[in-house]
């Protein structure tokens, strides 16, 4: 059985158990109880009642049937239900196998056939997530781990925690706060697939880079001149080296003929470059005398390398995936002409705008979601400006990488890319601002369902007659700050 552990307006120190009772048999909701769910029926205090019923009062009519909180957990959840912030509560247990959750799910569609049917959950994405976004009737209320543990840090200071009473915080999000959380709303199935797949390959990436500082950590204890001959370890050519030669002392009794058919076979056309090796090579010293760790290093680096070759194949696999993917999303001409936006780039700034044009309102609103546009704090006479730490990180290296290749690429970029360095700014903080400069462009053409032309922006440019640098200086300093 699960008690009740709300608490009273007014009474922050107190909990009150109510007393437990069982719904119906005939319950819709307590089909549910077949496939291991518990259920329970939880009265609200008087005083909750009264304090609940002047919320109600002061809301406007709601276009959900029911709210439904539910905590997570990897073997079952707890979930509490409402109709109203003063009606009674229900709760109860659901286990975390699709046939148990479908089982509930159903039931609550039998049973609010009338109605959408509101569901906060401190997950935005997961393998409950997943299922629940197959009905049609729930509405999905992701609320970011950090809130519901900052409330719960405002009515419970003393520390204490459990999955009953996170559950009734998150009905009390949705039931008086709903209007500041986002509701999740699916994308197109080709956006939502291409998300899957540019996540992925970052996920791929971002493992072989861990690999690859293990095995850059193990050749600097028994075999450190690899590191100078070999230019990336992790690439094709780096791989293949070690596999072949895991010792210094197993590469110099080779010949040095086959040294050099080796690098001429995977690409390697400078030959003075091959010449510079082979020398290196024949006079090396080894690093290292011991047995036991050039044994164990020799062992290590063939496992790593071959760790390195399964990613590599598998980012390879992925690429072609996206590209075959690529055509086919409604908006990928919106962003085919963006400078320094290439095969890898180009896929994720579609993903990051997405195609559901209500998804942002403005643009000053993705800068802000993205982490982009900086965090403004004032007290009294004190005012600062600072780095926004809450956000999407993959959103905002999306951003971040994009603002730096166009430097490169596009003229203004570089020009204000080049002014923000010469007021004293570092690196990361001019690419930002130049990540929120071009989220406000491509915001524009996104929304227009226009294609970005960088020789049509430039005469935009020259027709307002205002210098680069000048425009520069009225359009940053003020735009950024602004939150």
């Amino acid at each position: 059985m699960i008690s009740g552990v709300q608490r009273t307006a007014g009474f922050a120190g107190s909990r009150r158990h109510s007393q437990i009772q069982s719904l119906p048999e005939d319950s819709a909701i307590g089909l549910a109880k077949e496939s291991g769910t518990a259920v329970h029926h939880c009265p609200i205090t008087k005083t909750e009642w009264s304090s609940n019923r002047r919320l109600d009062y002061l809301m406007s009519p709601s276009e959900f049937a029911a709210y439904v909180a539910i905590d997570w957990a990897d073997r079952k959840h707890y979930w509490q239900l409402a109709l109203s912030a003063s009606s009674p509560r229900e709760q109860g247990q659901l286990l975390n196998t699709p046939e148990a959750i479908d089982t509930w799910a159903s039931g609550l569609q039998t049973r609010f056939q009338e109605g959408l049917i509101a569901v906060c959950l401190e997950q935005s994405r997961g393998s409950l997530v997943y299922q629940l976004t197959k009905y049609a009737q729930l509405v999905l209320f992701p609320v970011h781990p950090a809130t519901i543990a900052s409330f719960r840090q405002a009515f419970f200071p003393s520390g204490a925690k459990g999955d009953p009473g996170d559950t009734a915080l998150l009905l009390d999000l949705l039931l008086h706060h709903r209007q500041r959380f986002r509701r999740l709303d699916p994308d197109t199935v080709e956006t939502r697939q291409l998300l899957l797949f540019v996540e992925l390959r970052r996920r791929l990436v971002d493992e072989r880079t861990r690999q690859s500082n293990r095995l850059t950590a193990w050749l600097k204890m028994y075999f450190p001149q690899a590191l100078d001959w070999i230019d990336n370890i992790d690439s094709p050519l780096g791989c293949d080296f070690l596999q072949r030669w895991p010792t210094l002392q197993q590469l110099q009794r080779a010949q040095s003929g086959t040294v050099e058919r080796f690098f001429r076979e995977h690409n390697s056309r400078s030959l003075a470059r091959i010449q510079e090796r082979v020398e290196a090579i024949g006079v090396a010293v080894p690093a290292v005398q011991d047995a036991a760790l050039l044994q164990a290093g020799a062992a290590a680096t063939g496992s790593l390398v071959a760790l390195l070759q399964a990613l590599n194949g598998s980012i390879a696999s992925t690429d072609r995936q996206i590209a075959e993917q690529l055509p086919q999303h409604p908006d990928a001409h919106l962003f085919a002409g963006l400078p320094g936006a290439g095969p890898v780039l180009l896929p994720r700034l579609i993903v990051a705008f997405g195609t559901r044009r209500d998804r942002f309102q403005s643009a000053s609103e993705l800068s802000a979601y993205s982490g982009i546009a900086p965090v403004t704090r004032q007290s009294g006479q004190s005012k600062s400006v600072h780095f926004r730490l809450a956000c999407p990180h993959f959103l905002r290296q999306t951003f971040h990488e994009f603002a730096a290749h166009s430097v490169a690429k596009s003229a203004w970029a570089r020009e204000f890319y080049q002014q923000r360095r010469d007021r004293g700014v570092h690196h990361h903080a001019a690419v930002r601002a130049l990540a929120f400069k071009w989220i406000r462009i491509l915001f524009r053409c996104w929304k227009d369902r226009t294609p970005y032309d960088e020789e049509r922006y430039q005469k935009a440019l020259q027709q307002r007659r205002a210098p680069l640098p000048a425009r520069l200086e009225s359009t940053t300093s003020g735009e950024c700050i602004g939150d």
